[in-house]
């Protein structure tokens, strides 16, 4: 994960693993080879996770525990209350554990979406609905999907998450556990997440990403300025405001380009050399940015690999996570910026059908 907690999606999360695991007694008894070996590796991973955690109270009480980790678990510890006490977050077992896996992310996700199009691939689950991600354990897994993705025709990226959750339904195993993947980062990073994947055991709309991750995003949004607020807590680093600002900025507009490109109805082969060109541009504003923007980025690398790669699937994914975030804020404002009833009326979102929740949301937008 990129200092600026960038193109996340972020960042985040992988829900969709929590569909696996829930629906695999279901599935293996009749689903393909394939989806068999995708549940069992989900199970499989999600167990060895959970095998790991220890409770935090026994790490703080552990001599041998690194002074830098026991500050960050107690830390972690203060967030986790505040998000109950302040933001009307689940007050569960979930963040009330550690475990560090050894590696740098939780899982790997795969994203794919058509050469021509914004619309993200989604794959679909018992109990779980569709998601427009595939979540593995093992990193050569999520790369052997993600090159048959492109063997079909399919634009496809993978990239690590810090964390993922289970939506509340494991918390009687422990819940979501802390991970050596996110709670070394700065403090508001490490508020940020816990904020986003408290918030996805609230509410939940099955088949519905856009809904999910942007209503998660507001909520650590939202929750992170409070807490720095009233904790007084220091604020985050304006250069890295500043470049997440840009970042949103600049991949806004070059979704914007594409999507009235691909709804142009020009040949294909126009909106090819057109895309080439919208892709070439965005690249080119970033190393604009990089070399002689906002002081702020300063020859900045953590965006390179992201920009490099940017492709249809990449910025689909990124609109799922902070394309309906303005309206999520405008419902906060229209509910007295009471976090309970905020909820409560997403809550009311998510039973709606998926029209009608995106319309009632968008309206709320001028």
């Amino acid at each position: 994960m990129q200092a600026d907690g960038a193109p996340r999606r972020r960042r985040r999360t992988a829900t969709l693993v929590a569909g696996a695991v829930l629906a695999a007694a279901a599935a293996l008894g009749s689903s393909g080879c394939s989806s068999v070996g995708y549940y069992a590796q989900s199970i499989g991973g999600h167990v060895a996770l959970l095998r790991q955690a220890r409770p935090v109270d026994d790490w703080l009480a552990d001599p041998a525990t690194p002074p830098a980790l026991r500050e960050r678990l107690q830390l972690a510890q203060q967030i986790r209350a505040y998000a109950v006490s302040a933001l009307a977050l689940p007050d569960n077992a979930s963040y009330r554990r550690y475990a560090d896996l050894g590696r740098n992310a939780a899982v790997w996700n795969v994203v794919a979406a058509p050469e021509l199009s914004l619309t993200l691939k989604t794959w679909c689950y018992p109990v779980m609905g569709c998601a427009g991600y595939r979540g593995y354990f093992d990193r050569a897994a999520a790369e052997q999907e993600a090159q048959a993705l492109r063997r079909e025709g399919w634009e496809a990226w993978v990239y690590g998450v810090p964390a993922y959750s289970t939506l509340g339904w494991t918390n009687w195993l422990g819940g979501d556990p802390l991970l050596n993947t996110f709670v070394r980062g700065s403090e508001a990073e490490l508020a940020r997440l816990v904020f986003h994947e408290l918030a996805h055991q609230v509410a939940y709309a099955p088949g519905d990403t856009e809904f999910n991750e942007s209503y998660a995003t507001a909520v650590e949004q939202l929750g992170l300025a409070r807490w720095q607020r009233e904790a007084r807590r220091p604020p985050e680093d304006p250069a890295i405001a500043q470049r997440r600002a840009d970042f949103r900025a600049l991949t806004r507009r070059a979704r914007a380009e594409l999507r009235t490109l691909y709804a142009s109805g020009r040949p294909e082969a126009e909106q090819r050399a057109a895309k080439a060109a919208i892709l070439a541009a965005l690249r080119s504003a970033h190393e604009q940015l990089k070399q002689g923007g906002h002081p702020a980025w300063a020859g900045f690398t953590g965006y390179d690999t992201w920009f490099a790669q940017a492709n249809n699937a990449t910025l689909a994914l990124q609109a799922s996570y902070d394309g309906l975030v303005p309206a999520f804020e405008r419902l906060f404002e229209r509910e007295g910026r009471d976090f309970a009833r905020f909820h409560a009326a997403v809550q009311g979102l998510a039973a709606l059908p998926r029209d009608e929740r995106h319309a009632t949301l968008r309206a709320l937008v001028p």
